[in-house]
C-alpha cells in the first residue's frame, strides 16, 4: 500500500506535461495575501498569520505546507507584506519568499480598491534518493539539489466591512525546472485567481453573520478550480462553516475569537475522488494576531 501511494503520489508531480500550481488552502479566505498582494495592509493593523496544512494524511509523500506572513499600513495608501511559504510533496522541497506591496484609493465612504505588485524568490530542491530506485541515478536528476528561481506578480482587490473582491496572477514567469522535451519534471505555470465574499447581518442585534465565499483557480493544462464556502459567526466569538471544492472535496470549518486580535481556524477536507481510498483526509490549522491598538477603528473582529 504504501509503494502505490508513492508511486500515485510521484505520477501526479512528475508526469509528462504536467501543469503545477500554487499551494492550495482551504481556508483561503484569511490567507488572501499568498495569492493577492493588493492584500497587503487592508485589514488597517499589523497582522501576522501562521498557517500549517497537511493533505492526504496516510498517503505517502503527501504534501505539507507551512505559510507565514506578516502585513501592515505603513501609510495613509501603502501596504507592505512580507511572507514564506514551505511546500513539501514526494521528493521535492520548495521555499518561497514574497514581498508585497499595495496602492489603495478610496473609492467611497465605506470602499477601497487597492492595486498590488508581488516580488518572490523560490528555491527548489528535489531529493533523488526519495525518487524510485531505478531513478535514483539518472544524472538528470542530481543537479535539482537548489535551483533558484524569482518571479513577479500583481493583483487588485476592492473591499469594505463587509464585502471583497479580487483578481491577481501570483507569478507571471513560467519555469521549466526540467524538460528535455520528453520528460517535464517540474513546471511552473501561470496561475488566475477570483475571489470575492460577502459578509450578511442575520439579526438586528448583529450576533450572527453569514460569509459565504468563493475563490476561482485556473491554470493551463488543469481543470478550473471553484473552491465556494459558507461560514457562519456566533456573538463575534464562534465560526462554523462548510466548504465544497469542486469535483475534490468537501470541508468542515470551524475558528474562535480568543481575543480582539487573536483568532484560531481549523478545517478537514475530505476527498471525493478516488484517492480516498488512499488517505484519510486533510487537516489545516492557522494562527492570526492583529495588533489593535486603543484608537482602532475596528469595533469588532473582522471577517476577512
Amino acid at each position: 500500500m504504501r509503494k502505490l501511494a508513492l508511486v500515485l503520489v510521484l505520477f501526479f508531480c512528475y508526469s509528462a506535461g504536467f501543469a503545477q500550481q500554487d499551494a492550495q488552502f482551504t481556508q483561503y479566505m484569511y490567507n488572501t495575501i499568498s495569492i493577492n498582494p493588493a492584500y497587503a495592509g487592508s485589514r488597517g493593523e499589523i497582522s501576522i498569520f501562521g498557517l500549517y496544512r497537511t493533505q492526504w494524511v496516510g498517503l505517502e509523500g503527501a504534501p505539507e505546507t507551512s505559510s507565514f506572513s506578516i502585513n501592515s499600513p505603513i501609510s495613509k495608501n501603502v501596504g507592505l507584506g512580507v511572507s514564506l511559504l514551505n511546500d513539501k510533496i514526494g521528493p521535492v522541497n520548495e521555499n518561497n519568499l514574497a514581498v508585497d506591496l499595495s496602492y489603495s484609493i478610496q473609492t467611497s465612504a465605506a470602499a477601497k480598491l487597492s492595486f498590488g505588485i508581488k516580488g518572490a524568490a523560490n528555491l527548489f530542491k528535489l531529493d533523488p534518493s526519495k525518487l524510485k530506485p531505478e531513478d535514483q541515478g539518472d544524472p538528470k536528476f542530481q543537479d535539482f539539489r537548489n535551483k533558484f528561481s524569482p518571479n513577479v506578480g500583481a493583483g487588485i482587490y476592492w473591499h469594505t466591512n463587509n464585502a471583497y473582491v479580487g483578481l491577481s496572477v501570483p507569478n507571471f514567469i513560467e519555469t521549466n525546472r526540467y524538460n528535455d522535451n520528453q520528460t517535464a519534471i517540474y513546471k511552473d505555470r501561470i496561475n488566475y485567481y477570483f475571489i470575492a465574499g460577502y459578509v450578511f447581518n442575520l439579526d438586528r442585534y448583529e450576533t450572527v453573520k453569514f460569509k459565504p465565499a468563493l475563490l476561482t483557480k485556473m491554470v493551463e493544462g488543469s481543470p478550473l478550480q471553484v473552491d465556494v464556502s459558507a461560514n457562519f459567526m456566533f456573538y463575534e466569538k464562534f465560526v462554523l462553516g462548510a466548504a465544497y471544492r469542486w469535483s475534490a472535496s468537501v470541508s468542515a470549518l470551524a475558528g474562535f475569537q480568543i481575543t480582539d486580535g487573536l483568532y484560531i481556524g481549523y478545517a478537514y477536507d475530505h476527498e471525493t475522488t478516488k484517492l480516498a481510498n488512499y488517505n484519510s483526509g486533510s487537516h489545516e490549522i492557522f494562527l492570526r494576531f492583529d495588533f489593535i491598538d486603543k484608537f482602532s477603528r475596528i469595533t469588532s473582529p473582522r471577517f476577512f
